[in-house]
């Protein structure tokens, strides 16, 4: 091959490889952007087994829904509490939307000082529990927890007067500490002397009439950076009670999206 032609062919193929080069910028350009997932919290009626619970909609996605279907979503720190019949995007302006600062007080780690400025006041039978980590003491199930640190356990019913509780682990009686709520308290530090472990089972006895409940923690490694992160903790270690707490948040005021 003469010098002419071996430039030529260098020429060639350094051209070739441009054109591959801008071939290959153009398509990763006409790759379309991840679109904005949200997570399925809640899902009842004809259409649930389309929307599990735990499963991710996109932003853009069509969400067709039958009469008697109801879908909670949450998505971006806020809810879309889609009622069926109709087909619903995300993305609409018009779906019905629980804002973030419901979710973020359910969802924040209170510290020390929030027991006495949150536990005193007036009370009622149906006061919520008003934080998702806080440890209902009446509510048996599994109880997901990201700092076993400070941990906060939490009474509903007549606070009026104090109570009186036990906890142990389950088939270790011997082994119970005592915990006790002041009148016109809510809550109550679980006591340092009893090590939580994750996957054992502890048992709460309520002193005055001797009911109990059974309690399971499963331990995250991080405190979830989001609500759809938290949710999705919540699913997939089976964390029921928490998760409820969080559709119930969504699902107070909120109408369909059209």
């Amino acid at each position: 091959m003469t010098l002419a032609n071996t430039k030529l062919a260098i020429t060639q193929k350094a051209g070739k490889g441009a054109l591959a080069l801008a071939a290959g910028m153009a398509a990763l350009a006409m790759v379309p952007t991840v679109a904005e997932a949200g997570t399925v919290v809640a899902s009842s009626g004809p259409s649930a087994a389309s929307y599990r619970v735990g499963s991710q909609v996109s932003d853009t996605q069509r969400i067709t829904l039958q009469a008697g279907d109801t879908v909670t979503v949450l998505s971006g720190g806020s809810t879309r509490v889609l009622r069926g019949p109709g087909t619903y995007t995300l993305s609409q302006g018009g779906a019905a939307t629980t804002g973030n600062q419901a979710l973020a007080a359910l969802t924040a780690r209170r510290g020390g000082q929030a027991r006495v400025a949150s536990s005193r006041g007036e009370f009622t039978d149906e006061a919520r529990n008003p934080n998702v980590w806080y440890v209902d003491v009446m509510a048996g199930g599994r109880v997901c927890l990201s700092n076993v640190s400070r941990v906060n356990l939490w009474r509903g019913g007549d606070r009026s007067v104090e109570a009186n509780f036990t906890i142990a682990p389950t088939g270790s009686a011997d082994d119970a500490v005592n915990l006790h709520f002041p009148a016109t308290e809510m809550l109550a530090r679980w006591d340092s002397a009893l090590q939580i472990s994750g996957g054992q089972s502890y048992t709460i006895t309520n002193q005055a009439d001797g009911s109990s409940v059974q309690v399971t923690f499963a331990l995250l490694s991080s405190e979830p950076a989001d609500p759809e992160s938290l949710a999705q903790a919540l699913i997939s270690n089976g964390c029921d009670l928490q998760l409820a707490q969080i559709v119930s948040t969504a699902e107070v005021g909120s109408e369909s999206g059209g």
